[in-house]
């Protein structure tokens, strides 16, 4: 995920989440798209790393 994404699904995330009134679940779902983000970029460096020894 490019980070113009990332930062995107956090802007209409954190706009929902005010319109609601759930300060908590903008958190938490930074949180979780966080480490999914981390985890992406790590499955990424992985299947480069994998790609070149081939």
């Amino acid at each position: 995920m490019s980070k113009f994404w990332f930062y995107f699904w956090i802007i209409v995330i954190a706009i929902i989440a005010l319109l609601t009134g759930e300060i908590a679940t903008v958190m938490m779902l930074f949180l979780i798209l966080l480490s999914l983000n981390g985890i992406h970029a790590t499955l990424e460096d992985f299947y480069a790393d994998w790609k070149s020894r081939l």
